[in-house]
């Protein structure tokens, strides 16, 4: 590392999370040589976590990207010039869709945790292809709980969050926030509740995690067994009539279908069927019910497990029955900024299905668990080609075998990213981007309330020459299948002449004219505003943004939109404009500030404006998933077998594990090869010990794991982390970066109704090295 004293302090920001924390940085040589968390970041205030620190080894690693490559006849990568890959991708893109039309193609990624921009601009590939398949991580891990808010709140996009820091009861489900962030200043967060006599902390997890460990109350349920616990609190609830009957009669349809349900269940039988004290349950129930205030956090703990959609609508229904809704303290509905999830209606209801597995959208995404097969059915209808931006589910989705193959068929397989990653070792193009502190970026990630703040992070560096940024490249591929003109030269006038009369009336109007006389440009909007925004002194006047701007481009129409939508809570943030002068102004006030800036103030009355039921009431009974319930006290089911005697958690979050944004080991200062977590017991039946390795098998696959004694395992249950496995090259050897845990994982392990993974329950062996097989 090259540390310097004296260089100046940079603002940006964390992007290894949701949450994006500021930081400042210093900068030498092109490394980020000093990390620190920014004091003057009015939202994250100075606080960041011990990864935020370690960021260099994401800008630079041996595996960044800085030519166009193209693999040729003998399967090897040479150096292809930009507007000759362009090209060739165009045509063969325009092959496949004149041949099998636009279900030919799929898209997956389109940004990470912080690199929203490029993904905005991606949509308007899709549309130039025809394609509605968009994949991403989000769609394996959140999908379930979209389709419950779209029958609960009438809406998919309806976007729930909780409220951890002013809940006099929090409970937090599936989730270690300790490790796993995604709360604003997470760990002061968890702090001040433990320190508050007045404040209870929950957690319901299989595993003594760091957070667990701060509980007053900590339920550890069996790992797969969550309906049921969640089921008889609700059950406790109703039986005990702590419902907030006011707030059912007032805001909800639906409590009496739920009543008659509840009042059935056996509760010290599903609470002893989830592993829990049925007395400590009720204790908890109890408590959320009459408290105050309360929350839930609930993340892939649930998400990725058995029942995991029906987790997701038992969640919700424990802060719905008890009133713990839309107001302070509570879980609540909040606004998004720009709009990273849509709504998708049903098939019957003109809806969009995959051709091989039938599979409906849900929030507008298509879930990875479903993408090898529909590549590799031998119907002509398959697909066929496809786009990877800022992803790599070679490795990150689940069954890397069944995804392997898949990706070896295509036809066509182009991947932008800023790394060789294991994906992109499989294309026929790799275009290489600019990383996110070569270029503006954001999160869209918005979850402040009720104050919304917003954060256009400046780039630290300029773009490594030989890449481009997501933009640029969606905007030359546009520009060579044919959809769109290299210019826009009368939208450009407009925008100089409203620069040059300090107005902002001509570009929306001629923008507004041009959209009417060409709706098929609606959907390329964001490239449009790109390609006008970006020519700043085209007949001799200033105009438009400055280069290292440019990508912020599509916010102009993000900003409109979101002002017009929400006209007083962005009044309330202190501009005063109407109609697209108010747009105009948050653009302006986004572009202004290297640091996050108020874009809006809601108010908890607000809240219930974002409930999209025709009626605007919650819809609590969701039939498909009310009738399971009932069901739970008659289902008799181990997960695990003889062969395969241990359930295997996978996807743990620890103090130095990520997203695939980190390719080497060099980042981590502890668990450098992810060890396996296993209760002593358990490793001293198998006669290991921490020294030990072990092959861990599951019905797809092996890895080679260390050992982690961890006496906060239940016996029988396992861990292993995500983040791991990554190839790299090092000191002119290639090495491979710890367990690749979907080795392991089965795609069609999934939830019936979102096919999201079952990642938190893989059963599995463990085979000592000495007497196991070849790993």
């Amino acid at each position: 590392m090259h540390k310097t004293d004296d260089a100046p302090w940079s603002p940006s920001a964390c992007m290894l999370c949701s949450i994006g924390c500021g930081i400042e940085v210093q900068i030498k040589d092109r490394h980020l040589t000093r990390i620190r968390g920014d004091k003057s970041n009015p939202v994250s205030q100075g606080y960041v976590c011990q990864k935020a620190g370690r960021l260099d080894h994401y800008q630079n690693h041996s595996m960044r990207l800085t030519r166009p490559l193209k693999r040729n006849a003998e399967g090897e990568f040479e150096e292809i010039d930009w507007q000759i890959a362009i090209v060739e991708i165009a045509e063969r893109m325009q092959q496949i869709k004149s041949q099998h039309g636009g279900h030919a193609f799929a898209y997956y990624g389109g940004g990470g945790q912080g690199n929203h921009l490029g993904g905005v601009y991606s949509g308007a590939l899709r549309a130039a292809l025809g394609t509605p398949y968009l994949y991403s991580a989000l769609a394996q891990e959140k999908t379930g709980d979209f389709w419950v808010n779209g029958k609960l709140f009438g809406k998919q996009s309806c976007y729930v969050t909780e409220a951890m820091e002013h809940a006099d009861y929090v409970i937090v489900l599936g989730a270690n926030p300790w490790s796993a962030h995604g709360v604003q200043r997470t760990r002061d967060t968890l702090k001040a509740i433990c320190k508050d006599p007045d404040r209870t902390l929950v957690v319901i997890d299989p595993r003594v995690t760091e957070t667990a460990k701060m509980a007053d109350i900590h339920l550890q349920v069996q790992p797969g067994k969550d309906a049921w616990l969640l089921s008889a609190m609700i059950a406790e609830i109703f039986q005990n009539q702590w419902e907030d009957k006011s707030f059912l009669d007032a805001f909800t349809e639906g409590a009496s279908e739920l009543r008659k349900v509840f009042l059935g269940v056996k509760v010290d039988q599903y609470a002893t069927e989830a592993g829990v004290d049925p007395a400590l349950l009720r204790q908890v129930a109890k408590g959320f019910a009459l408290a105050r205030t309360g929350s839930v956090r609930a993340d892939l703990g649930i998400q990725q497990s058995h029942n995991s959609t029906l987790n997701s609508y038992l969640e919700k229904l424990l802060f719905l029955v008890t009133g713990k809704f839309n107001r302070e303290g509570c879980n609540h509905l909040i606004a998004q900024f720009a709009p990273l999830i849509g709504h998708s209606p049903s098939a019957s209801e003109g809806g969009v299905k995959t051709r091989v597995t039938g599979m409906e959208g849900i929030a507008k995404l298509f879930p990875p668990n479903i993408l090898p097969q529909e590549i590799l059915s031998d119907q002509d209808d398959r697909v066929r080609a496809m786009i990877v931006d800022s992803a790599n589910p070679a490795l990150s989705a689940a069954d890397t075998t069944a995804f392997s193959q898949a990706l070896d068929a295509l036809e066509l397989l182009v991947v932008i990213d800023v790394a060789k990653t294991e994906t992109a070792r499989k294309a026929h193009y790799i275009l290489p981007a600019a990383s996110q502190f070569e270029k503006s970026e954001c999160t869209f990630f918005t979850f402040g309330f009720p104050e919304v703040w917003f954060h256009l992070r400046r780039p630290l560096l300029s773009p490594e020459e030989g890449t481009l940024t997501e933009p640029e490249i969606y905007f030359r591929l546009l520009v060579a299948l044919g959809v769109i003109p290299e210019r826009f030269i009368l939208l450009e006038k407009a925008l100089q002449a409203d620069s040059l009369m300090r107005v902002s009336r001509f570009f929306p109007l001629t923008l507004a004219g041009m959209l009417k006389l060409k709706p098929q440009w609606q959907a390329y909007l964001p490239v449009i505003l790109y390609s006008v925004m970006r020519q700043r002194t085209s007949f001799g006047l200033s105009a438009g943004l400055p280069d290292e701007l440019a990508s912020a481009a599509t916010l102009w129409g993000v900003t409109q939109l979101f002002s017009a939508r929400y006209p007083r809570a962005v009044a309330r943030a202190g501009l005063n404009a109407k109609g697209g002068a108010l747009g105009q102004a948050l653009f302006e006030r986004v572009l202004n500030s290297d640091r996050p800036v108020m874009v809006a103030k809601f108010s908890f009355e607000e809240t219930w404006d974002m409930v999209k039921t025709p009626n605007g009431k919650v819809l609590l009974s969701i039939p498909q998933l009310l009738s399971q319930i009932p069901a739970l006290g008659k289902r008799k089911h181990s997960l695990t077998s003889k062969h395969y005697p241990f359930l295997l958690m996978a996807g743990e979050r620890r103090a130095y594990n990520a997203n695939q944004i980190f390719r080497t080991a060099k980042w981590r200062k502890t668990d450098l090869s992810g060890g396996l977590r296993i209760h002593p017991q358990d490793m001293a039946s198998l006669g290991l010990t921490e020294d030990s390795e072990v092959i861990v098998c599951s019905s797809k696959g092996q890895v080679q794991v260390s050992l982690i004694a961890d006496d906060g395992m239940l016996p029988g249950v396992v861990s292993l982390p995500h983040g791991y496995g990554m190839g790299y090259v090092e000191k002119g050897e290639w090495v491979t970066n710890g367990p690749a845990i979907n080795l392991l994982t089965d795609m069609l392990a999934c939830d019936p109704i979102a096919k999201t993974p079952y990642h938190k329950q893989v059963p599995v062996s463990l085979i000592p090295v000495a007497t196991g097989l070849s790993s």
